[in-house]
């Protein structure tokens, strides 16, 4: 169990603000997917209206927002539905991921309208940095992507176009190749006949030749690919 001095909150409003202390490393781990024991997070097994000064919950607080008084539901409550302190470090390291993700993602999705190439994901970066962009290191990538882009606008040229494709995948490679497209493009049409399988996707411009990559892994080269129209 942390010591206590090494402790951070987690807490969550409802109605009221509740808290708990927690191991800040195996509280981050959980707040990510990671399995693992509530007992061994809770630096304290308590839930606290203010943790720093010891105010412990009421009963009849805690079973009226939580329906329950049970310290380890309430707080896996606490830490899946709430806000986490973050240390320092931790806080640093979550952001710089953050900002490598948007940065992939922008260079995937947008292209810069002069040379209708992708901006490497280093360039999008440093225009980050210029455009002193705040990053959230809870909310995901596309949550921030549009707002992040306002910001980027006035650094660097940046479109975010995106291509309708037409797709035939043969019938010997459609089962597996139709179920895995579908997770790589956005599906706008589709057609069954003897032949395969024919569908109409949208994907972002910047992701064309890793997807017609992937489609012609998926079947061996067999799949006719045509552009549609440009949006």
């Amino acid at each position: 169990m942390v010591s206590l001095d090494k402790a951070v909150i987690a807490k969550i409003h409802r109605t009221k603000e509740f808290q708990i202390l927690v191991d800040p490393d195996l509280a981050l781990n959980f707040k990510k997917g990671k399995p693992g024991s509530i007992d061994n997070i809770l630096a304290v097994r308590g839930i606290f209206n203010d943790a720093r000064k010891g105010d412990h919950a009421p009963d009849s607080d805690l079973t009226k927002a939580f329906g329950t008084t049970d310290v380890v539901k309430i707080a896996e409550v606490i830490l899946r539905d709430g806000e986490l302190q973050l240390t320092t470090e931790q806080r640093r390291t979550m952001v710089e991921e953050k900002r490598k993700q948007l940065a992939t993602l922008i260079s995937r999705q947008a292209i810069d309208p002069k040379t209708r190439l992708p901006h490497p994901p280093q360039r999008i970066m440093n225009a980050m940095e210029q455009a002193k962009v705040s990053i959230d290191p809870f909310k995901s990538a596309e949550a921030q992507l549009e707002e992040i882009l306002k910001k980027l606008e006035p650094i660097i040229p940046l479109r975010m176009e995106r291509l309708q494709i037409a797709v035939h995948v043969p019938m010997e490679s459609a089962g597996r190749a139709s179920s895995i497209i579908r997770t790589i493009a956005q599906l706008k049409e589709e057609e069954w006949r003897g032949d395969g399988w024919y569908a109409l996707l949208e994907i972002p411009a910047g992701m064309q030749g890793d997807i017609y990559a992937k489609i012609n892994d998926l079947t061996h080269g067999k799949a006719d690919v045509k552009v549609m129209e440009k949006r």
